[in-house]
């Protein structure tokens, strides 16, 4: 790909009103901003809003998830068809890319994800991402569509990801918008106030987890708000919302699909030694380990957590669940190859 990727996420809080309809000023909006700069990017937009534009035709609409899975599945053309009226002024065709889990989580199926992205792009259309919540399973759903983008702009390489909110950016501890932030530390997540984060699925929390994750491995991520005439150009311009700078990052590509699209099944807790030696990019021994969590098999993969249970990686393992306490207190066996493990 000649041009840097753009994942821009557009948030359920807005993309509609306050009775979960589509705003088609939105719609209008984000086409001309995209329009603008599809000409310096490849582009890829993740969409909230399915449920909101399937939910009214239910009876007795609770929330339940079955219901949320038929609501999806009645607004995703519905969906579709309103960005198809918005981006067609503008001559850009879209493309409907509903996902699960297993299209990141197996190598093979992303690599042939991307190669179909890359088509989109060579042809100039522009691919719409949601999950196929349809089909969906409960246990393996992507936790909100930040995780989704998030994952997709690991996985694609991307340059830079937009997240935009209702909010307009990361706010500080005096209700003000902070520019600007070189690191997602202690400080800056407790500014996040809790009870007023939960915005669709995904709250102020956990976007700040996923833009953590995103810019340990060398993404810029922006939270912004869709406010004034050309606001994407304006977050990436500095002008507007939150900038979260990335960290520099070597990665292979392959390594960055193991950070983004596994699917995690438990965890290895490992200690403090482990632990350094594992920021040298060295293997996983099991003597290093302290236990483990969840059931998982040989070759799949695990969060890396470290003694003050924070998930410092991720790492295809070569022993599974069952085997490797067996081997704790062996010196020299690898639990997993430092080419297979990625640190975040």
């Amino acid at each position: 790909m000649q041009k840097p990727v753009l994942v821009i996420k557009l948030g359920t809080a807005v993309i509609t009103d306050e009775r979960g309809v589509v705003n088609q000023d939105v719609i209008k909006l984000v086409a001309g901003e995209i329009a603008g700069l599809a000409a310096r990017y490849c582009i890829v937009l993740v969409s909230s809003g399915a449920v909101g534009s399937g939910k009214s035709f239910m009876a007795n609409y609770k929330g339940s998830i079955t219901e949320r899975q038929a609501a999806a599945a009645v607004g995703n053309p519905i969906l579709i068809r309103d960005y198809q009226r918005g981006f067609s002024e503008y001559g850009i065709p879209v493309a409907q890319a509903l996902c699960e889990r297993h299209h990141f989580s197996t190598r093979g199926r992303f690599l042939q994800l991307k190669e179909t992205f890359a088509e989109f792009w060579k042809n100039g259309i522009l691919p719409i991402m949601n999950e196929n919540d349809l089909v969906s399973n409960v246990e393996l759903k992507f936790s909100d569509n930040d995780e989704l983008a998030t994952l997709t702009a690991i996985g694609f390489d991307a340059e830079t990801l937009i997240i935009c909110t209702s909010v307009g950016g990361f706010m500080g501890p005096d209700n003000e918008i902070i520019p600007l932030v070189e690191k997602v530390d202690s400080r800056i997540l407790g500014y996040v106030r809790r009870d007023k984060s939960s915005l669709g699925l995904g709250g102020m929390l956990s976007k700040l987890t996923f833009t953590r994750l995103a810019n340990s491995l060398g993404i810029g991520v922006i939270i912004c708000g869709l406010k004034g005439k050309t606001p994407l150009s304006d977050a990436l311009a500095g002008r507007h919302g939150t900038s979260f700078l990335p960290r520099p990052s070597n990665l292979k590509a392959r390594q960055k699909w193991l950070a983004s699209g596994s699917i995690t099944l438990g965890s290895i807790f490992v200690d403090k030694g482990a632990a350094r030696a594992l920021g040298q990019r060295r293997s996983l021994l099991t003597v290093g380990i302290r236990k483990v969590q969840g059931k998982f098999a040989e070759g799949e993969v695990v969060q890396l957590v470290d003694e003050e249970e924070n998930i410092i990686g991720v790492a295809k393992v070569r022993l599974g669940a069952a085997a490797l306490p067996e081997h704790f207190s062996k010196k020299n066996t690898v639990a997993a190859h430092a080419d297979d493990i990625v640190i975040f």
